[in-house]
């Protein structure tokens, strides 16, 4: 088997925006170098749905909820992610790339595989893009998953804990919302 020139070498954004949608789909770039992502479960797939559904029903007209599309943090070297839950700035829906000043708040659904990457890397590559709202769902065997949230310190860069939710969450930060994690 050959390897592609993508496996061994950085990719550039401008490499990146003449790729199609399916070479993009399940990858996300870390410092240049094209990261492929397993399918995610059912299970993870519902619950961000569920989750990415009650928080735009939350976030009002001013901003939008949606999954799984891409999160440009910088173009060199290329970062771009793809978070689970993205909630943007609704006036941006047509800009892409989408960058970190349209964001105000990320979640990832932690599984199998991604626990290092959800829990450490992504959590301080979107603090240091500024983006001002992390959420981390553990999902557990049985039970209701478990949402810690993190609050951006702008001076450091660097997230500090907000709160743990193990059955009914309620925020009045980055907007009311209520949701009982039991439901999700």
């Amino acid at each position: 088997m050959v390897a592609t020139t993508w496996m061994h070498e950085q990719v550039t954004a401008e490499q990146y925006a003449t790729w199609t949608e399916e070479q993009c789909a399940g990858i996300e770039i870390v410092d240049g170098m094209v990261l492929v992502s397993p399918s995610a479960s059912k299970r993870h797939n519902r619950l961000a749905r569920l989750l990415a559904n009650a928080l735009d029903t939350a976030a009002g007209p001013d901003w939008n909820a949606d999954v799984d599309f891409d999160v440009r943090l910088q173009d060199v070297p290329l970062n771009n992610l793809r978070p689970d839950v993205t909630v943007y700035r609704a006036e941006s829906i047509d800009v892409a790339p989408t960058r970190p000043g349209h964001v105000l708040l990320v979640v990832e659904v932690v599984s199998p595989g991604s626990e290092t990457t959800d829990r450490i890397v992504k959590a301080d590559q979107y603090a240091r893009a500024g983006i001002q709202f992390y959420w981390r769902v553990e999902q557990i065997a049985t039970g209701a998953p478990v949402l810690y949230t993190y609050v951006l310190d702008p001076a450091t860069r660097r997230y500090r804990e907000g709160g743990v939710f193990t059955d009914v969450v309620k925020l009045a930060t980055p907007f009311p919302f209520e949701v009982d994690l039991g439901q999700l």
